[in-house]
């Protein structure tokens, strides 16, 4: 028994302070969903105080988001490198400018992946057609991408900004190490929201996998982590395991899509009511009593569900 009246949900990311370890994970195109877009997601995360992560395949301008924040409201800028990496400089410093707080380098896209609810419910004509066969909005989004991106390549980045960087993507083990050592300020464990390659493992599970053989990794760097969290119970299982914060992208899409600026911030509410409720349940007063001993993994039922259930 202990004491929860009082709940302190504060975190910080790179430095930057904000009252829920949760923030937005940069997700392309919200226009598609609410005519004011991306601007809506950043009035709610305004008054809320949390941090978001802008697209660069945002369907409103880096200078139209940053106009729409409240005072002192962070901006993270989710980057690909560009093929002309002057451009990708002339992004840097425009959100250096315009005073973002970090970069959030995504490493898990040379390409886009074979999207084909893009490909079907998006009408095409021939020219939008690719030579590998595919259509719609995703045949578009990459054309400028670096596929020749390599590890160098963040020092590179560290040479031409003072921002923090962090390493979007990372899927193993073997890889949050590689970018400990090449300097990355942050870790995000993302499969892209399922979108990019079958079979990829869930963050979750990456976090997991981290934890248990190499939980020195979490005192060298922060770690986040997003994809397929829906309930603040989600969240405070990844910070339990240790995770510095979690992103949510489809459901802060969704909440804009479908009531605008007040769907955004009820979201948000809700995921705050959510953790809240969680972490006196399992009598958490602060994050940092949410320890790795809170979570258990059923193996047998997660090695059932993999393999189609069992008997």
């Amino acid at each position: 028994m202990r004491p929860v009246s009082e709940i302190d949900m504060k975190t910080s990311i790179l430095g930057v302070e904000t009252p829920l370890p949760i923030f937005v994970s940069p997700a392309a195109l919200a226009g598609l969903g609410h005519p004011e877009g991306e601007v809506n997601i950043t009035r709610g995360a305004g008054r809320t105080g949390i941090i978001q992560g802008i697209s660069s395949n945002a369907s409103r301008t880096i200078e139209d988001i940053a106009a729409a924040r409240v005072e002192g409201q962070a901006l993270f800028f989710q980057l690909y490198i560009n093929k002309d990496r002057k451009e990708s400089e002339r992004i840097i410093r425009q959100i250096d400018d315009l005073g973002f707080k970090g970069i959030m380098l995504t490493v898990d896209a040379p390409v886009l992946g074979k999207r084909e609810r893009d490909i079907r419910n998006r009408p095409t004509t021939s020219d939008d057609e690719t030579s590998a066969g595919r259509s719609g909005v995703s045949a578009k989004l990459d054309s400028f991408f670096d596929t020749n991106l390599q590890w160098e390549d963040v020092a590179w980045l560290k040479r031409i900004t003072k921002l923090p960087i962090v390493i979007k993507g990372v899927q193993t083990i073997e890889d949050v190490e590689m970018a400990i050592n090449h300097g990355a300020d942050g870790v995000y464990l993302s499969c892209h929201g399922g979108r990019q390659l079958d079979y990829a493992p869930a963050a979750m599970d990456v976090l997991w996998e981290l934890r248990q053989r190499r939980p020195d990794c979490f005192s060298r760097v922060e770690i986040y982590i997003d994809g397929g969290v829906r309930r603040g119970s989600d969240v405070v299982k990844a910070l339990a395991l240790g995770a510095k914060a979690v992103g949510l992208g489809r459901p802060f899409l969704y909440a804009n899509g479908t009531y605008g600026e007040r769907g955004v911030t009820k979201a948000i509410e809700t995921l705050e009511e959510e953790i809240a409720t969680t972490m006196r349940l399992v009598g958490a007063r602060s994050l940092a009593e949410l320890v790795p001993e809170m979570v258990q993994r059923d193996d047998v039922a997660f090695a059932g569900l993999r393999d189609g259930g069992t008997e």
